[in-house]
């Protein structure tokens, strides 16, 4: 054989050598992008919607639902984000998220009007999106949350019970939710269904827009307008609201009953303090342990009908696999049997210094 010869069956030989190592590296990185695609990556994406109204997310959801999956998939991951009030920096952790390669993600909208098209993306890539508390627009695969029209009923009934006898001659301001969020809407829903009519009048109703500093806004525009004798009672959304409404009333010497809902802490002690009339109390942990069952049975291939016990409609859906929860008002009376006798808080984490004889007087001391 002559020495070209050779030369050509050696760089033969080793451009077959080279290829079948590049073969067997692609195979490989191609296993792994494969493994993913069919469903065995084991990451979970949670996109909560804010931490500026509503403590609740950092201090409850997140955590609760972190130690579910783990509970129910040692080998589980959850990929956390908050969109700290925007939708914009949502869609872009939910695109980090596809990206990222997760196969499930559990969605609380900041505004859930917007995203149709996230959903529609994700599901073209084989990824499950769980609405989480708001109901998604898009095919999500399933929804965890309360039956938020109930809330509302339940926000309405606490007010009036708030006004006593006298309801039918009280006339309410309402601060309502974000109009483009739809629990908003359903807690509106709700609360008018229960206090229309069992009032004298809705003398004042606009959006707070889940932000505190608007409803203070808006509850000073009310005060201006109606004059300090002009109302009796505020509906106020959620208890971030409700603060800064209290905060308004206060400084215009005002005293009215005012309610919430979310149970916060600081709501839990102005209702001690008899500041706040009531809140509505969501047990978070059954929500968030519906949603992360959801999460890792969608994970695992599993029927998500085993937790989801109903349906429901969105604004782009139908028939919608979810899991519904019940709420419960909580009042100075029943602190101790509610938010206390579930472990949210402890006696002593209400019972601070500012509050050791408000607590004595209610006795959680």
């Amino acid at each position: 054989m002559n020495a070209r010869l050779r030369r050509v069956i050696v760089s033969t030989a080793g451009l077959a050598l080279a290829l079948s190592m590049t073969t067997a590296c692609g195979k490989a990185g191609g296993d792994k992008k494969d493994s993913a695609a069919s469903g065995d990556n084991k990451s979970i994406g949670l996109l909560l919607p804010e931490n500026a109204s509503s403590v609740r997310y950092e201090s409850f959801d997140k955590p609760f639902i972190e130690a579910k999956v783990k509970s129910l998939c040692a080998g589980c991951k959850v990929l956390y984000n908050n969109a700290e009030g925007s939708a914009a920096k949502q869609k872009q952790q939910f695109d980090t998220l596809l990206a990222q390669g997760v196969k499930v993600i559990v969605l609380d909208a900041f505004d859930a009007t917007s995203t149709e098209s996230w959903v529609k993306e994700a599901g073209a890539k084989g990824v499950k999106v769980v609405a989480y508390d708001r109901l998604a627009t898009g095919p999500v695969a399933a929804y965890a949350s309360f039956d938020n029209e109930k809330v509302g009923e339940l926000q309405g009934q606490a007010l009036l019970d708030a006004f006593g006898p006298q309801a039918a001659d009280d006339n309410i301001v309402m601060i309502n939710g974000d109009e483009a969020d739809p629990n908003a809407a359903q807690f509106k829903a709700g609360a008018h269904k229960v206090i229309d009519g069992k009032v004298k009048k809705i003398v004042y109703e606009q959006s707070g827009e889940w932000k505190p500093t608007v409803a203070g806004q808006k509850i000073g525009a009310a005060i201006t307008q109606l004059g300090k004798d002009g109302f009796q009672g505020v509906y106020s959304a959620n208890d971030g609201m409700a603060g800064a409404i209290i905060t308004q009333l206060q400084g215009a010497g005002i005293k009215v009953p005012v309610g919430g809902q979310d149970a916060g802490l600081d709501a839990v002690q102005r209702i001690v303090n008899g500041d706040q009339a009531y809140t509505i109390y969501k047990a978070y942990k059954p929500l968030a342990d519906s949603a992360a069952e959801l999460a890792v049975d969608l994970l695992q291939g599993k029927d998500v009908k085993t937790v989801a016990t109903t349906t429901v409609d969105s604004a782009t859906d139908k028939n919608i696999p979810a899991k519904l929860l019940d709420a419960k008002i909580v009042t100075k009376a029943n602190i101790k049997d509610t938010v206390i006798a579930d472990g949210l808080y402890k006696a002593t984490d209400i019972c601070t210094a500012d509050y050791t004889a408000a607590c004595t007087t209610a006795g959680l001391k």
